[in-house]
């Protein structure tokens, strides 16, 4: 199963959130607005500053505020942040393994892992915050009411 990080997942919650609006936030005020951990919360701004995703602004009213415009930070810009580069296998990003003198596999996984980045370069911050319309299904709809 390929799941991402809780680390990864939280950075893109705290990442949408404050791409709502150009404000600084503070820590305390993500984490509570989120129902997060303030802990949690301080330590994925610090790696997402780490990054410049985000930038400190010191004094009274400081905090975080995104260093770019959401349509230009990435989704993969994200959870490579929080845990670094994407790869689905052991082999598929940069390292090696015990067994890559003689894996039929790993080119395939290496191309896969590829798509995977490339897909996710390819979601800006700014549409993960962009409303989607739901998808009804009528046909259901309509066989509720002919059961009725």
């Amino acid at each position: 199963m390929l799941r991402l990080s809780k680390f990864a997942d939280y950075g893109c919650q705290v990442m949408a959130y404050m791409a709502q609006d150009k404000a600084v936030h503070s820590a305390t005020e993500v984490a509570t607005s989120l129902g997060m951990a303030a802990a949690t919360v301080s330590k994925i701004l610090k790696m997402l500053a780490r990054e410049n995703l985000v930038a400190s602004v010191l004094g009274a009213k400081g905090g975080y505020a995104l260093a770019r415009h959401p349509q230009q930070i990435s989704i993969a810009e994200i959870i490579n942040a929080m845990d670094g580069p994407i790869s689905i296998t052991q082999c598929s990003g940069t390292t090696s393994c015990e067994r890559e003198s003689f894996c039929s596999t790993r080119g395939n996984w290496q191309g896969i892992n590829h798509i995977i980045q490339d897909a996710l370069a390819k979601v800006s911050l700014a549409e993960m915050i962009a409303p989607k319309p739901q998808v009804v299904n009528m046909r259901t709809i309509r066989s509720r009411d002919v059961s009725a």
